[in-house]
């Protein structure tokens, strides 16, 4: 009598069956079983990550420009790029590898956080984006160093933004010391003013949304700077009060956004350079998603452009791929 196996009615009572009827061999039916999973559970998380993908590049498509995309889950290591390799114009995201190259001159001892920085009333630049300068109305002032980094991050101030160059030595030396920490993708080389002169230098200070990825997980993981330093930077990018419509636009307010965002004005042709959002959430379960939206050269407006990112954000947080 030929030897015959059973039709499966689910994986968990495959056998297969000697001519008695009896199990032939326990350890393949294991191996079978085990192997039947592992394939099954490899090619949903595939297809999981290719309807992620497809339902980004839907939304990407309402910027009418270029997005790149980069996301990086840490309970499963898990990690998507869409244009993750491009170059995009940073704009004000700029402000946070800049924040972490002061708080670690902080915790190399030349700064100290409650140290007094001297501001002339010339040193302040009208015309700009300026909490900071019209909280101090314009006056000569003394501002603890702590107060300046909070309103250049929190607040996306431009004046706090160049004097913290100052004090750093200049956009070379935060270019250096990013590239020092093993993120080469980034270059940083003018100011808030050199930007605002001339609509093309904004795309010199770029990055690529892998890079940007990168350098918020070696923060978040505390690689780059002190414990005190993190969790003080950790604090400031949570009250970011700029761009709510983006990352933070449709997600749930329970779950806490630490994020930079970046935007540039839009030329004579109604193109738009940057419109860009990066951050860390905390999602339902305590884990991390580490998600980093550039949008460049858009014609979209304004609020189409928050939308997409919103839109992106509120995609990605969904159960994971």
């Amino acid at each position: 009598m030929p030897a015959r196996i059973a039709a499966p009615s689910n994986i968990g009572r495959y056998r297969v069956l000697s001519s008695e009827g009896h199990d032939e061999n326990p350890y393949l039916h294991r191996m079978i079983r085990q192997s039947l999973i592992i394939m099954l559970l490899f090619a949903h998380s595939a297809f999981g990550q290719s309807a992620l993908r497809d339902s980004l590049e839907r939304i990407a498509k309402d910027a009418r420009g270029s997005v790149g995309i980069s996301l990086f889950y840490t309970a499963d290591g898990k990690q998507l790029s869409f244009h993750g390799k491009d170059h995009f114009p940073m704009q004000s995201v700029f402000k946070f590898p800049l924040a972490l190259k002061i708080l670690h001159d902080v915790d190399e001892g030349s700064f100290g956080l409650d140290q007094l920085v001297h501001i002339d009333e010339q040193d302040w630049v009208k015309g700009t984006w300026s909490p900071l300068r019209d909280s101090c109305k314009g006056k000569t002032v003394n501002i603890p160093l702590r107060e300046i980094i909070r309103y250049t991050v929190s607040a996306s101030d431009n004046n706090g933004c160049d004097i913290l160059f100052r004090l750093a030595g200049g956009p070379v030396s935060v270019d250096q010391f990013i590239h020092e920490k093993g993120v080469r993708d980034i270059a940083v080389v003018a100011t808030e003013a050199e930007m605002a002169r001339s609509w093309g230098v904004q795309y010199k200070n770029w990055c690529t949304p892998e890079a940007m990825t990168a350098l918020l997980r070696l923060f978040m993981e505390g690689k780059m700077i002190s414990r005190a330093s993190t969790q003080l930077l950790m604090q400031f990018l949570a009250e970011t009060t700029t761009g709510p419509r983006r990352i933070k636009g449709l997600l749930p307010a329970s779950m806490t956004v630490a994020h930079k965002t970046g935007t540039s004005g839009t030329n004579e042709e109604g193109l738009t350079a940057a419109t860009n959002d990066v951050g860390i959430i905390t999602l339902a379960d305590g884990s991390h998603l580490i998600i980093s939206v550039f949008v460049k050269d858009a014609h979209a407006n304004e609020a189409t452009r928050e939308a997409v990112i919103a839109r992106i954000a509120a995609t990605a947080t969904r159960p994971r791929i």
